[in-house]
């Protein structure tokens, strides 16, 4: 029996973005495999997890925890470069998977693979503090190179590894992510008036957005495009996600359009509630300057909310044809963008149908059998 060794610390670490991302692709991965032994290692948890749960159970699972937290251990692997193999916490394995950007001190000439969702600190490092910018430059180059095969997030993400680190392309397998089935259109009227009690976001209509508060997912200007569209209609824009670097801007964006109550940042959304959220949202608003994949659009469209995104990037692939794609740096664009499609219900109507289908095309089902079928071509080496 194989014996796949995965960091999971993202997922006991972090609520959404790749936290999400790994919950959601290893229990799908351990629930399609029955003959291979996982064994999911972390770094120690917090006090409070982010999420409940959040690793799968059962008898070929055991979970290794090293018994220090996350920044401590990531500053003797990867700023000291301790040549502590992760074996140390997991034991024997056949095989190493990393899906966060880092890959860490493996034993024993076993296959390794390492995830890198999107080369944003390299297109925008004015997005990162310095600090930040400064490890990612420095330790996500030197993992990828150490890596036997490194999993993309989409084909833009393949083609950066391509034209800025000169990767070659047999070394790279690019790995949509998918769409857990809880999203789907809330169709009891009651959750979304919880939801709405629960965020504090009153009676009025609103447009939704949802992401970490940082400097690339372009608030500021989405806040901006926004000003006018206020004007004409009664909507809120409600921007939900954890703060994350360099949001003072952003927040202070707000008061310098004269917003204050129309824009409102509710934190970081419980999994449990974001189908709700999506599904009492009129529209959905993606304005990122860059993505590796851009999951919120379709979970968006599960929902059934029309969406509109900008045409950077992975989003395009993922959208397709069921969004209104837009450059992201045009603030007259999206305000026109929403005042059209808030003032045509048939339009709206149009772009649901479109996401309905295009949200088929991703599943974690299918995501899960790829990255078996990566574990086997590997282990067969």
């Amino acid at each position: 029996m194989a014996r796949i060794g995965i960091d999971v610390t993202a997922a006991v670490t972090q609520g959404g973005g790749i936290g999400r991302y790994t919950r959601e692709l290893v229990a799908a991965v351990v629930a399609a495999e029955g003959e291979m032994e996982f064994r999911l290692f972390t770094a120690k948890p917090p006090a409070i997890l982010p999420v409940p749960n959040p690793l799968p159970k059962g008898k070929r699972i055991t979970l290794c925890e090293a018994p220090v937290a996350d920044k401590w251990l990531y500053r003797l692997w990867y700023r000291l470069r301790v040549p502590w193999s992760v074996q140390r916490f997991t034991g024997d394995l056949d095989l190493f998977h990393s899906p966060d950007f880092v890959l860490p001190p493996v034993a024993g000439g076993i296959p390794t693979l390492l995830t890198v969702h999107d080369l944003s600190f390299a297109h925008y490092p004015e997005t990162f503090t310095p600090a930040l910018r400064r490890y990612l430059e420095r330790t996500v180059p030197w993992s990828v190179g150490r890596a036997t095969h490194v999993l993309a997030d989409s084909e833009a993400t393949k083609e950066d590894l391509q034209s800025i680190w000169g990767v070659d392309e047999g070394k790279i397998t690019v790995l949509y992510s998918g769409v857990h089935e809880r999203f789907e259109p809330a169709n009891n009227n009651k959750q979304i008036q919880s939801v709405r009690r629960r965020y504090e976001l009153g009676d009025a209509p609103y447009l939704l957005s949802v992401s970490t508060i940082q400097p690339r997912k372009n608030y500021q200007r989405l806040i901006r495009s926004f000003k006018r569209v206020a004007a004409h209609y009664p909507h809120q824009l409600v921007i939900g996600g954890g703060k994350g670097w360099l949001y003072e801007d952003i927040l202070a964006e707000v008061a310098r359009q004269g917003l204050e109550g129309r824009v409102k940042f509710i934190g970081f959304v419980a999994d449990d509630d974001l189908p709700a959220l999506y599904s009492g949202a009129q529209l959905f608003l993606f304005p990122s300057l860059y993505e590796g994949f851009g999951l919120p659009l379709l979970e968006a469209m599960a929902c059934g909310v029309p969406v509109v995104t900008s045409e950077a990037s992975s989003l395009p692939e993922v959208a397709g044809e069921a969004a209104v794609q837009l450059p992201p740096t045009d603030e007259e664009a999206w305000t026109e963008a929403m005042m059209a499609l808030l003032g045509d219900g048939v339009a709206r109507s149009k772009l649901v149908a479109q996401g309905f289908r295009q949200v088929k095309m991703f599943s974690w089902q299918s995501s899960a059998r790829q990255l078996l079928a990566v574990y086997r071509r590997l282990l067969e080496r």
